[in-house]
């Protein structure tokens, strides 16, 4: 079982930085693939970014290549998204995910198994 607790969303002008952060609990953190995911109105939930178990490998998707940045560290459990260069776009709601297997090119919601509450990051014009 792992429990997962976002931080960091906010509002933001156009343009700015935010740092999100995730913090896991339980002792098997390295043994998951990470993820971020994003969901606005009326959207579907999107994978954002997906870093492998010992962090050497990361997928973006293509809307937030060369803005955000997945990171995790294994030694405190915590997987981190800086947010550079945001656009209104970018404002959703944010989640943390873990998965057991699989590959961080899978991007599909269903294969993650657990998640975060989710934090609000809202850009403005």
């Amino acid at each position: 079982q792992v429990q997962l607790v976002e931080s960091g969303g906010g509002l933001v002008q156009a343009g700015g930085s935010l740092r999100l952060s995730c913090a896991a609990s339980g002792r098997t953190f390295s043994m998951y693939i990470m993820g971020w995911f994003r969901q606005a109105p009326g959207k579907e939930r999107e994978l954002v970014a997906a870093i492998s178990r010992d962090g050497s490998s990361t997928r973006y998707a293509d809307s937030v290549k060369g803005r955000f940045t997945i990171s995790r560290d294994n030694a405190k459990n915590t997987v981190g998204l800086q947010m550079n260069s945001l656009k209104p776009e970018d404002t959703a709601g944010y989640y943390c995910a873990a998965r057991a297997i699989g590959y961080i090119t899978d991007a599909k919601q269903g294969h993650y198994d657990y998640w975060g509450q989710g934090t609000q990051v809202t850009v403005s014009s």
